[in-house]
């Protein structure tokens, strides 16, 4: 399916007050660095065969994506850019164009017009949804956020037209109430998620593709028969550790092709932009359930860091 991979970002933020360290965003998933990303012009390609930082390939994108609001003529108008934490909210938003008006036609890419990744500005909490458009352009879902602090939301999407960019644009979100600061979760190469184990070998390279392969167990045996999730057998995003640089990819093969088998195995080809720490949310579906493991790498270090089981993605659910 997509062979290429190139990746984006997310920041931190305090409850109650928006101040120039902090944001907050809702969504499903989070990445952070350690040294200040490259910035491209945003008509920089990649090298062929790599995908765009906004994430699906087959798209020439930049390398980051996520880091502006506003990209390609188009802007994200967060309506809803404060909530509480624990407690349900509906969160708003509108894509506009360089005049002003609402985006309305979307091309569909893996089963939906528009992906929206919400993280912490830690990458602890992560959530994918999957917002529903009313007929003047105005998104919404719901969204429960269950800790004060800066968050980062992602709206991954292609206009409808011909030869149209895939963009990633990104917003601050604020959860207002008591704030305790977390560390990034410590580098690991084995995720538990509602009982399933994932293991991951290979490793990030800066400016250069690598492989990542992920295998799916239960109780300790493999899972043969992984479901289709968005058109494949799983789905990654990959957050940069510091500015929450973004990318939204797809593994290699699909369901149906003739040889992607449906477990235990799921491999993506990423390009990490830079030296540094990065998050990875792994979206899979098993006996009809979504679950989202987690993993901290490291670019231009280790391959994958420890084999500390601590990968779940706090609260990673709301599929």
């Amino acid at each position: 399916m997509h062979t290429g991979l190139r990746i984006t970002t997310f920041a931190a933020a305090l409850a109650a007050t928006f101040g120039a360290a902090y944001g907050v965003g809702q969504g499903v998933g989070p990445v952070v660095a350690d040294s200040p990303p490259k910035h491209e012009d945003e008509h920089t390609r990649p090298a062929p065969g790599t995908a765009r930082g906004g994430g699906h390939a087959g798209h020439d994108t930049p390398a980051a994506g996520g880091l502006q609001i506003s990209e390609g003529g188009y802007t994200l108008d967060l309506e809803t850019p404060r909530v509480t934490a624990g407690e349900q909210a509906d969160l708003r938003f509108t894509v506009r164009d360089a005049e002003g008006r609402a985006l309305t036609a979307y091309q569909r890419e893996h089963d939906k017009e528009l992906h929206l990744i919400v993280a912490s500005r830690d990458l602890v909490t992560y959530r994918h949804l999957h917002p529903t458009r009313a007929a003047d352009g105005t998104w919404s879902t719901p969204v429960d956020l269950p800790r004060a602090g800066g968050y980062r939301v992602f709206a991954d999407f292609t206009p409808a037209g011909k030869d149209a960019p895939n963009l990633t644009l990104g917003a601050d979100l604020a959860a207002s109430g008591p704030y305790e600061a977390r560390q990034l979760p410590p580098a690991n190469t084995t995720a538990r998620a509602d009982g399933y184990e994932v293991k991951l070998s290979g490793g990030l390279r800066p400016d250069k593709a690598s492989e990542l392969s992920l295998k799916v167990s239960r109780g300790g045996k493999p899972v043969t028969d992984l479901q289709p999730y968005l058109g494949a057998y799983g789905h990654l995003v990959a957050l940069r550790s510091g500015d929450l640089a973004y990318l939204h990819v797809h593994p290699n093969g699909e369901p149906g092709d003739g040889t992607t088998r449906p477990g235990p195995g799921i491999s993506f080809t990423a390009t990490a932009p830079s030296s540094g720490s990065y998050r990875l949310f792994l979206d899979f579906k098993h006996d009809g359930k979504v679950h989202t493991a987690a993993f901290t790498v490291r670019a231009g270090g280790a391959a994958a860091g420890s084999d500390t089981p601590e990968g779940h993605a706090e609260d990673g659910h709301g599929h």
